[in-house]
């Protein structure tokens, strides 16, 4: 989440394991007849794709999109489903995730020069617990920010990991000025059983530059742990891509990558949602104002399928789940 997108769209990158047919032979709108020439499968049985965002600048709160395949996304609502009323009164960057106990927990960023997120928790994603602030980063009194928090629940520790992305100043000297309006990000991280008591606040994720909106996934095939990141770096000539890291343990450490998943600059926020055989990125192009999409079998070799997705207007960074049928419903009558 980037100051220069609060006046564009802020790129979000979307992780799920599914792929499609390309459509154009231009390598950075789509790619040509490789992996993702294959029919995307549906949602699992009784099961949909639920996309989590929001509009604007945050200012209203909770959105919802559903799929059946992962690639057409229609809007639940044109309404939120749950309005901002703590912090900054924004709720920008939605993460939800379900929790061993079936409840599904929510982080977000309620301002843009804060020194907190947003929580709340629902068993069914239309009630919601009451809001509340967790003190991140209140112990560094020169902080400008916390940005686009993702939640993680670790199956082998049985805890959340939490991490977003925060500029201290003067904290990383040697990268001062790489980004824009003086920011110089890094990743932080804590940990929570039960989202009343959380482990101090350290630091999770130093690339040797500016990095925002980090997103944890376990890959099962290979029993690591993937960190999906934005390279915030502005100066001298911009990067602002999509990178994935990897670790034996989801606290890491996280080796950095050496080259973006696709060649495109002007995207960002990554979050992860894994399917049986295959894997979809999808980022905001928010230069170009759409989403776009890069398929993979192996999490190595990726190819470009962004004409091949569709999104409600104005969608912007949040988290895929795979949720029962009877909750889009619910959503839908609410």
């Amino acid at each position: 989440m980037t100051k220069y997108g609060m006046m564009t769209w802020i790129a979000t990158a979307l992780v799920v394991s599914i792929c499609s047919p390309a459509l154009a032979a231009d390598p950075t709108e789509a790619g040509g007849a490789g992996e993702g020439n294959r029919a995307a499968p549906s949602a699992p049985k009784g099961m949909v794709y639920l996309l989590s965002f929001f509009k604007a600048n945050g200012q209203d709160g909770l959105h919802f999109a559903s799929s059946e395949d992962g690639l057409n996304w229609q809007a639940v609502s044109e309404k939120s489903f749950l309005r901002p009323q703590v912090g900054g009164k924004l709720m920008r960057d939605p993460s939800i995730v379900k929790g061993p106990d079936g409840t599904y927990r929510m982080v977000w960023t309620t301002g843009w020069w804060v020194n907190h997120i947003g929580y709340s928790s629902s068993k069914d994603l239309v009630h919601w617990s009451e809001q509340k602030t967790i003190p991140v980063m209140t112990h560094e009194k020169e902080v400008r920010n916390s940005w686009a928090p993702e939640v993680f629940c670790d199956k082998k520790t049985e805890r959340f990991l939490i991490v977003w992305s925060s500029t201290i100043p003067g904290r990383f000297p040697k990268t001062d000025g790489t980004s824009e309006s003086g920011l110089n990000h890094r990743m932080y991280y804590t940990t929570t059983t039960d989202f009343e008591d959380f482990a101090p606040t350290k630091l999770f994720f130093d690339p040797g530059h500016s990095v925002i909106d980090g997103y944890i996934a376990h890959d099962d095939a290979n029993d690591r742990y993937l960190l999906f990141y934005k390279d915030e770096r502005r100066f001298p000539e911009p990067k602002k891509t999509i990178l994935m890291g990897t670790s034996d343990k989801a606290e890491g450490p996280y080796k950095p990558a050496a080259a973006p998943i696709v060649p495109r600059n002007w995207v960002e926020g990554p979050s992860a949602i894994k399917l049986p055989d295959r894997w979809i990125v999808y980022f905001d192009c928010y230069k170009q104002r759409r989403y776009g999409a890069a398929c993979s079998t192996d999490l190595a070799d990726w190819e470009d399928i962004t004409k091949t997705i569709q999104f409600p207007a104005g969608t912007r960074h949040g988290t895929v789940l795979l949720v029962p049928k009877e909750i889009l419903e619910r959503l839908k009558v609410r």
